[in-house]
């Protein structure tokens, strides 16, 4: 009995090559389903806190250029 292509999974991005290609639907939905709730569990105890790093890296350091309305862009 061959695989269809059909049934091959898509590939996989360059950046996550740790994935393994074996796992059956079902054992990549228990891991999904693993992350997930440690995701929500992370967020609940960290929540404030993961907002205030993803703040402190996205906003540059030091002050903001000036700006004047009246400058066109």
């Amino acid at each position: 009995m061959s695989v269809q292509a059909s049934s091959l999974p898509p590939p996989m991005p360059e950046a996550a090559p740790l994935i393994p290609r074996h796992w059956t639907p079902e054992q990549a939905l228990a891991v999904f389903e693993c992350l997930q709730l440690l995701r929500q569990a992370l967020w609940d105890a960290y929540g404030p806190q993961v907002q205030q790093a993803w703040r402190e890296q996205l906003v540059p350091h030091g002050q903001p250029p000036e700006f004047d309305p009246d400058e066109p862009f």
